[in-house]
This record gives structure tokens, C-alpha cells and sequence, in this order.
């Protein structure tokens, strides 16, 4: 879903199928520029809609890792499992809420979704143009740097991006600098309460201790943490990047460009672009599509649209009401503004602010409720319980199949917070 100018863009849609842009996007141009190759384009779920990768016009994308035929996770199953395969240095993917850090998960490889206007979303095909976010998968922490290092520019062309004053503040802002591999002394990482759901399953759980042990084992302080708005999360996501995908996928229509079916270009009638859009979007994105445009109605809309954007600024507010180190859009709006301000009074006066928080630096929360699905059971009710025991109630495990479509939505449960944030 980057635009290229040399291979075809297709979002994993038969809708464009055949199309090829007329530009490329700022990050490929970026990457190119700096000597890296691209190969080739990878499958992904069709315009980011997934956490599967089963929803592609060109079939599903398996795990390269495991011969079960478990899926790669989604929306950008490919990119992963290009990486994890070995095809390829690095990849890129979109993260709307989650789709590079759960395929990651669960392929076994680094997924990194920067901060929102960090990397310029110019070229990038729009799903929720508020959550969309340019992600880096590699094998390793520092072959992710070498690709963040390289894309991570403003961009005019970008209104989102984050302008260059402000990366200098945000880059100068007083954080946990780590001088020794193995001591951890100083660092606080918080652990929060509200993660810790009915729907984790037991190997994941293992894990998230192993990882709290390990830290703890090298100084780190462990501290509990409340995000209390953390179970409104998953629904106000499931509200609001639908209402923006019914809106950004109405130029769809086979008029201009893209897929156009033959019943609409023969047909005398109104529906101009009924037939076009009905075989060329894929159930899912239907699904989402008729979901986002009934929540924006005027009946709905401030029940459901306006009530989850008060949730999404109550997850903001909880993050920043965690963390040390203090949110630089907060320190340019108040009397503490730092436009004006040099390198050295910024890192001084966020110093100061950090060592009165008693916050933490970090978070660590799992990524998926459970380790890789196998693909059979990815559109079944045992999805959600495909290791030992991931849901408490049997009503849960005997959801019926018309339903699990809802029942794999939860698989964004711990990574929507960070794209509402």
C-alpha cells in the first residue's frame, strides 16, 4: 500500500489490481536515495483491513516459520514474512492498530511503528488517515534504526508530519539514557494492570514474566501502572477507523481509476458505481465500510463517533499521566513553551520535570493474546482459543461462526492504545 511508480499498488484489493501511481512515496524515495533496493512489493490484507493477512484479493499469507500453515498475522503479513524468510534486508507495512508489531509477533522478527508524524505518510494508501503510521520490520534493534534513521524526515508534502522544530525539541527532551549494557539501574518500566485480560493465553503469559524477570535481573525498577481507559480502547478503534476508512474509500468508484465491472459501464441507471464496488471490495472491507458509514450518520453520531474520540483523548491522558518524560505537544502549549528555547535550557527544564514524575520510562505489555493461529482456525470461534485456555467463559469458545469476524478483532487489543495515543 506504498505507491511506486515502477511496480503496481494494490492494497491487496482487486479494486487495484492493475494500478500502477504516478509518483512514489516519500519513504521509498527516501530509502532509494540512501542505496537500498526494492525488490518487490509484498501481500498484505486488503488496504490494511486484518490481523490475519486472510483478507487478500491474492490469497492468504502463512507463517514462514512454522510448516502448520499458521498465519502470518496481518495487516502486513507479507512484509514480515518476507523478513522472516529471509527474502530481504528490511520491509515496510502500515500500522493502523497494529499491523506491523502483531505480525511481528508473530513471525518472530522486530516490528517498530514510529510515533504518528514521524515518517511521512505522503504515497501511503489511506485507511484512517488519524492511526495510519509508516512501520520498519527487520530481523534485528539496529537494522530498524538504520531504516528509522533513513525515513524518519519531515516532509511538506505531509501535513501530519511533524515539522522540524519540533523533532529538535522532541529530540532534545531529557530520557533514560542507558551507558552500560547490562545495568538497568536506573531505568523504572511499567507493568499495566489493565493488560493483564481473560483472553491471554498461558504461553503469553509466561513470556511477559520472563521478560519482567529479565529486566529486573539487570537493575530495572518494575513498577505497576494504571491505564484505566485501556477496555475502552479496542471499541472506540473499532469506531473510528472504520468512520474514516467509509470516507477515505469512497473515491473507489471505477470512474477515474481502478477496477470497474462491466454491468455498471453497460447499464442505463443510477447506480453509477454500485456493481463496481461491490466486486471489488472484499467482505471484510465491506464489512468495515457499511460499519464506519452507519456510525457517521446523524442518528449515530454522537453516540458512537464523538463518544470515541472523549475515549481516544482519555487513552492519550493516560499514557501521558504514566511516563517520566514529558509529551513535547504538552510543553509547546503551555506557559513552559520551548519554541523559543535552546537545546540545552529544553533538556534542563524536561530534566526537571522528569525527576519530579514519578512515572516510568517504558511500558511492556504482550502484543498478541496468543501465539500464531493456525489458518483454518483464523475465521472460527477458535480463534480466540487456540492455546490452552484463552478465554475464561465457555460462552466465549462457543461463540457462533457468523461471529468471527467480531471474535478476531480482538487480537488489537494491546496494540490499538499506542495508535489512539
Amino acid at each position: 500500500n506504498f505507491c511506486t511508480k515502477e511496480l503496481p499498488t494494490t492494497c491487496g484489493s482487486k479494486m487495484l489490481k492493475n494500478f500502477i501511481s504516478p509518483f512514489n512515496a516519500t519513504v521509498v524515495d527516501l530509502l532509494q536515495d540512501a542505496g537500498a533496493i526494492m525488490i518487490g512489493k509484498t501481500n498484505m490484507d486488503e488496504f490494511g483491513m486484518g490481523s490475519a493477512n486472510m483478507y487478500s484479493a491474492f490469497g492468504p499469507v502463512y507463517n514462514p516459520i512454522d510448516q502448520e500453515r499458521r498465519v502470518a498475522g496481518g495487516s502486513s503479513g507479507g512484509s514480515a514474512a518476507a523478513v522472516a524468510s529471509g527474502m530481504c534486508f528490511a520491509s515496510l507495512g502500515s500500522d493502523t492498530g497494529g499491523s506491523i508489531r502483531l505480525p511481528a509477533s508473530y513471525c518472530g522478527v522486530i516490528g517498530f511503528k514510529p510515533s504518528y508524524g514521524q515518517c511521512s505518510r505522503w504515497g501511503l494508501v489511506a485507511y484512517a488517515s488519524s492511526l495510519d503510521t509508516v512501520g520498519i520490520i527487520t530481523r534485528n534493534v539496529l537494522d530498524t534504526q538504520l531504516i528509522y534513521d533513513i525515513i524518519s524526515k519531515y516532509d511538506e508534502k505531509d501535513p501530519s508530519s511533524l515539522p522540524p522544530k519540533l523533532r529538535s525539541i522532541n529530540a532534545s527532551l531529557a530520557s533514560f539514557n542507558k551507558t552500560n549494557s547490562t545495568n538497568l539501574s536506573e531505568l523504572r518500566v511499567g507493568i499495566p494492570q489493565e493488560y493483564y485480560v481473560s483472553e491471554l493465553s498461558d504461553p503469553i503469559k509466561s513470556l511477559w514474566k520472563q521478560g519482567i524477570s529479565l529486566l529486573r535481573s539487570h537493575g530495572a525498577t518494575i513498577v505497576s501502572v494504571s491505564c484505566p481507559s485501556t477496555k475502552y480502547a479496542l471499541p472506540a478503534y473499532y469506531i473510528l477507523a472504520p468512520a474514516e476508512a467509509s470516507s477515505n474509500l469512497a473515491r473507489y468508484d471505477g470512474v477515474r481509476y481502478g477496477y470497474r465491472s462491466d454491468m455498471d459501464s453497460n447499464k442505463n441507471d443510477e447506480l453509477i458505481y454500485a456493481h463496481t464496488r461491490n466486486e471489488g471490495f472484499g467482505e471484510e472491507v465491506k464489512r468495515r465500510i457499511l460499519l464506519g458509514t452507519y456510525t457517521l450518520t446523524a442518528g449515530c453520531y454522537d453516540n458512537y463517533f464523538l463518544c470515541a474520540q472523549k475515549i481516544r483523548k482519555m487513552v492519550q491522558s493516560d499514557f501521558d499521566s504514566v511516563f517520566r518524560r514529558p509529551n513535547p505537544l504538552h510543553l509547546i502549549k503551555n506557559e513552559l513553551s520551548l519554541y523559543n528555547r535552546n537545546d540545552d535550557e529544553i533538556l534542563e527544564i524536561s530534566d526537571q520535570l522528569r525527576k519530579k514524575n514519578n512515572g516510568v520510562d517504558v511500558i511492556m505489555t504482550p502484543v498478541a493474546i496468543s501465539t500464531s493461529p493456525k489458518a483454518k482456525d483464523s475465521h472460527s470461534s477458535s480463534f480466540l482459543s487456540n492455546s490452552s485456555s484463552c478465554t475464561s467463559t465457555d460462552d466465549t469458545r462457543n461463540l457462533d461462526g457468523d461471529n468471527s469476524f467480531v471474535n478476531a478483532y480482538v487480537n488489537d487489543i494491546f496494540t490499538t492504545p499506542a495508535n489512539l495515543a
